[in-house]
């Protein structure tokens, strides 16, 4: 993963344990960190949450919104492309 700019980047690798189409990912990064995403229906939308563990490095707010910014990126790129 890189920054649009190319001021930051890094390698973002894993392995997937588990796919429910339409409902559920699950996988463990290369660190052994692991990552849950669910998709729930919600009032004709859909309604995605993601929970992950932390990494010690880095704060866990500063974590948060980085997979924040993430995922509303995601949205915008979906939204657009309706």
């Amino acid at each position: 993963m890189e920054a649009k700019d190319g001021s930051m980047g890094f390698d973002f690798t894993g392995v997937y344990d588990q796919i429910n189409e339409n409902e559920l990912i699950t996988y463990k990064m290369s660190d052994g960190r692991k990552v849950e995403i669910r998709f729930t229906p919600l009032n004709g939308e859909v309604k995605l949450s993601e929970s992950f563990e932390a990494e010690g490095t880095n704060s866990d707010e500063m974590q948060r919104a980085g997979w924040q910014a993430i995922l509303g990126n995601f949205k915008s790129y979906v939204e657009s492309n309706l």
